[in-house]
């Protein structure tokens, strides 16, 4: 596993659960607000850091009790499978993040039941999926993630992180149409974390953020904001 490193605690990454958030190496995808750019390019992995992680949980039994495995993109570790199930054997409950873009990989995941919750993120409508993720992708691979986790039966939420200079009403609109369903849906704040991808890039104001939510509510009846303070 390329690991980058972990963060000990959140009770932010899991919803309801005391976590441990293990953060891998590396993504398909070129998000220009995204705000873990040292992560996407192809990072260097270090060589103790599986073992350094799974040392640190063995010794936090009974005090987390859940991790979660976020990025880049994790389907793209080749062992990721492996280190789920010594995660899941260790007696911890498992979330995954992703960006949908595998599905192959993520049918296998799910299928060997491997994960307790995924969260999956929508990164725009279908035709504003090159600006949004800064190359060119199939949305249909999106779209057959998301069929995926619905038949999994496997606790879930789609998120979009919504962004000024990317986004629109009229995207959020047109995503709702493509995919929407009784999912949890959340739209989230941005946040500069100074260390992006691309530029020009901001966050709405409140106010902007309650008219993306109202575009996208009629598709996504269970829609909310994340992350407004």
């Amino acid at each position: 596993m390329n690991i980058q490193g972990y963060q000990k605690m959140t009770l932010l990454d899991y919803p309801g659960r005391v976590a441990c958030t293990v953060f891998t190496g590396g993504c398909n995808l070129r998000c220009p607000f995204c705000h873990n750019a040292g992560l996407v390019k192809t990072p260097i992995a270090h060589a103790s850091a599986e073992a350094d992680v799974l040392t640190y949980l063995a010794k936090r039994k009974g005090l987390l009790d859940g991790v979660c495995v976020t990025g880049g993109e994790p389907l793209l570790q080749p062992d990721l499978a492996a280190f789920l199930k010594m995660l899941r054997d260790m007696g911890f409950s498992v979330k995954l993040d992703t960006n949908g873009t595998l599905p192959d990989r993520l049918a296998s995941i799910l299928s060997q039941g491997l994960v307790d919750y995924v969260a999956m993120d929508l990164k725009s409508s279908p035709e504003g999926y090159p600006l949004a993720v800064g190359c060119e992708i199939d949305p249909q691979t999106v779209k057959r993630s998301a069929t995926l986790l619905r038949e999994s039966g496997i606790a879930h939420e789609f998120r979009t992180t919504a962004v000024k200079g990317i986004h629109s009403p009229a995207d959020f609109a047109s995503l709702g149409k493509w995919l929407g369903g009784n999912d949890p849906y959340f739209i989230q704040c941005f946040v500069d974390s100074g260390n992006l991808l691309g530029e020009n890039v901001s966050a709405f104001s409140e106010e902007e953020m309650q008219a993306l939510l109202s575009a996208v509510k009629p598709y996504f009846p269970r829609a909310a904001l994340r992350g407004m303070s």
